[in-house]
């Protein structure tokens, strides 16, 4: 495959870097329907390999409409292609607890009609290309940003459907010349540890820098790292074979807690790409079984990892473990990959053949494949760096996985490719996750500690964690509470079984409703706040910094049993989701609260026309907003009143809201309901949104 690399983004004239990026859009597309086409027939593309995850269909649809989505939130196109697949193919790809796996609620569509709409989405998006002004440098806020960030998205999906694409019956593989796995293959080499030099480590990346970059990379952080020694390989298949044969599965004392659950849970008994014959192990690459390749690295996830190097402790009776992040770059440093991008002496970017290879070939200084070959897992479970701020177009790339739960690996793997492929790149998977990953180990007497349940730092998400469950301020109730009494008033004589609150934030609302409605779903745009509102579902508790002045922070821990609400909890539903292209699923409601939502959305009027028909006849429709129009969430063209008309005439929000409202009625006159959030200890932002209450008629 021809090789490219993401492109630095501050070298070259306008003209030049239009080539280089459609270039590159192309060959992204293009690698990517490659891939795909290693799938045997249309019966593949709805085979679920891996169970917490969709079916191939979802990941082919997926990348196409990110881009579509991310254009119209960036207002960069104001037309969608299609609706329903922007919707269907939105969201759901990394297993979190909100995502929507449920069978029964998508009706796949064909798979020429997916690949009818990624070559829809390829001329616009190459059309586009052509025609966008922008200047050179391309920074975090000009409009080109948002198509590279398309690619590199893209780019990551390639890698992650290939592992699911290894882990589908051979029966659906069709396998392509350009996806097939080395044939090099060495004796297995003696693995060994070599000494690593103390030293510091500087993360100092910023929005100035010329290559594209995800959030999470972004910002400064500093580190001494004490010397410690590492394995000069990768774990081999053969090393870990021993650890196999020893019967490390069957160990319960060398897993950690989470780690044996998973392990029972599964009833694993050897790594996910090997099988067990009668002759011995056989390895499944991509596409196909072949014998052990004893000298590649073996494939595990990290609690395999952690029992492997558990199980060389107790043999070896030293303190062994995987590296933190701060020791890999450490390691990194001293082996003099110093180059922003990978490429040269390691097999990575698909330079080479479709799989892994001898872990003796590629060497790095004292060490080998420090970076390529597989990706390594580290002890650091991700976390934001100081200065660090999420790209306004795409909140939920790592937020949702400051959790505790998604642990870092490094080094990229032979199919890793664009950002993935580079120096500062950060990227974060759950535990029992597999990926094109292995790991090396290192010996330390440095204690590892991490935190199961941290607290909230993202100051947005914090000051609306407060504002829902926290104290409330100048003799104003809580907005949240006091919004879904009023909801809960106008539905007292009404069918009280299904509502949904669009826009619901944090989720107090959503629990306030479901001390009376059967069921309940609290749908928001932002997965930071349904991350904050799932938590407090699932533990009953969040915590969160408050900002008192400066850098003076106070520590609040708020619960839905101190709230009366821990007995509704049950009843609600979170899930992340665009209120102007809902899934159809939403539908069939008593009751739907937009509760400031309507103008922060790109298309009121397109919201409203969708929304009341989701609602039973003589369902309630409650819309509370402050009517705040302002072009950074929607364009002019698209305001619900606030100017006036062609007339000359006034046009309220208040009128043009009840105008746009063709199935409905007014129930009862607008009321004003104030509200204050607390942005600081002397700082507070006082709202006085209306509220009107409709029912459909018809």
């Amino acid at each position: 495959m021809e090789i490219y690399h993401t492109p630095n983004l501050h070298e070259g004239t306008v003209s030049q870097k239009r080539a280089e990026i459609l270039a590159y859009f192309h060959h992204s597309f293009d690698t990517y329907e490659s891939l795909f086409g290693n799938l045997k027939n249309d019966e593949a593309f709805y085979q679920r390999p891996e169970k917490l995850r969709h079916p191939l269909i979802f990941y082919y649809g997926h990348t196409a409409t990110f881009l579509i989505n991310k254009l119209v939130l960036a207002k960069q196109i104001n037309d969608r292609i299609n609706p329903d697949f922007e919707a269907l193919f939105a969201i759901g790809v990394d297993e979190m607890s909100w995502d929507d796996l449920n069978d029964a609620n998508y009706n796949w569509p064909e798979v020429s009609q997916v690949r009818d709409y990624r070559r829809q989405v390829r001329q616009l998006v190459s059309d586009l290309i052509n025609s966008m002004t922008f200047s050179m440098p391309i920074g975090w806020d000009s409009p080109m940003w948002t198509i590279i960030m398309g690619i590199e998205h893209e780019r990551i999906h390639l890698e992650t459907s290939s592992v699911l694409i290894r882990q589908l019956d051979l029966a659906y593989i069709e396998p392509q010349s350009a996806w097939l796995a080395s044939k090099r293959h060495n004796p297995p080499v003696a693995n060994s540890l070599v000494d690593v030099a103390a030293g510091d480590v500087t993360n100092q990346k910023n929005t100035a820098d010329p290559w594209y970059g995800w959030d999470n990379e972004y910002g400064y952080q500093h580190a001494h790292i004490n010397a410690f020694k590492a394995s000069k390989y990768l774990v081999s298949n053969a090393q870990f074979l021993r650890f196999v044969e020893d019967g490390g599965y069957h160990t319960p004392d060398l897993w950690e807690p989470e780690g044996w659950q998973w392990r029972e849970y599964t009833q694993s008994e050897y790594p996910v790409f090997w099988r067990k014959t009668k002759q011995g192990y056989v390895y499944r690459s991509m596409l196909e079984e072949i014998p052990l390749p004893a000298s590649w690295p073996v494939d595990v996830n990290y609690h395999e990892a952690k029992a492997f190097c558990n199980y060389l402790s107790l043999e070896t009776g030293e303190s062994i473990r995987l590296p933190t992040e701060n020791e890999w770059q450490r390691l990194r440093d001293t082996s003099g990959l110093t180059s922003p991008r990978y490429h040269d002496g390691m097999n990575i970017n698909l330079s080479r053949a479709a799989s892994s290879e001898p872990v003796d070939i590629n060497q790095h200084g004292d060490f080998y494949d420090i970076a390529g070959n597989i990706w390594q897992w580290t002890e650091t479970p991700i976390y934001p760096f100081d200065g660090f701020a999420v790209h306004p177009i795409y909140d939920d790339f790592t937020t949702p996985t400051f959790d505790n739960k998604h642990n870092i690996i490094k080094g990229g793997s032979w199919i890793s490719t664009g950002n993935e492929a580079t120096r500062d790149s950060r990227y974060a998977f759950r535990r029992h996750f597999f990926q094109h990953a292995g790991f090396r180990y290192v010996q330390s007497q440095e204690t590892i500690t991490v935190n199961d349940f941290d607290y909230e730092s993202d100051t947005q998400v914090s000051q609306y964690s407060e504002f829902h469950y926290g104290d409330s301020f100048f003799n104003v109730p809580n907005f949240a509470q006091r919004s879904a009494q009023i909801c809960l008033h106008y539905t007292a004589d009404k069918p009280q079984r299904r509502a949904l609150d669009l826009g619901c934030a944090v989720g107090r609302s959503s629990f306030e409703l479901a001390t009376v409605f059967d069921n309940v779903d609290g749908i928001d745009f932002s997965a930071r706040f349904i991350k904050t509102a799932f938590a407090m579902q699932e533990r009953g508790e969040i915590r969160y910094h408050l900002i008192d002045e400066g850098e003076l922070t106070q520590f609040k821990s708020r619960k839905l049993q101190d709230l009366g609400l821990q007995d509704t909890a049950h009843k609600v539903a979170f899930a992340q989701g665009d209120a102007c292209n809902l899934k159809p699923q939403y539908s069939g409601y008593d009751l739907i609260f937009l509760g400031n939502l309507i103008d922060r959305v790109y298309s009121p009027r397109k919201l409203l026309a969708d929304i009341q028909q989701r609602l039973n006849i003589g369902g309630v429709l409650v819309v509370a907003s402050p009517f705040t129009w302002l072009e950074d969430y929607t364009q002019r063209d698209e305001w619900l009143g606030g100017y006036k008309d062609n007339t000359g005439e006034t046009l309220s929000s208040t009128d043009a809201l009840e105008q746009a409202l063709n199935l409905c009625q007014r129930l009862d006159e607008p009321q004003d309901v104030e509200f204050v959030i607390r942005e600081t200890k002397r700082k507070f932002q006082h709202s006085i949104p209306q509220f009107n209450v409709f029912q459909r008629v018809r």
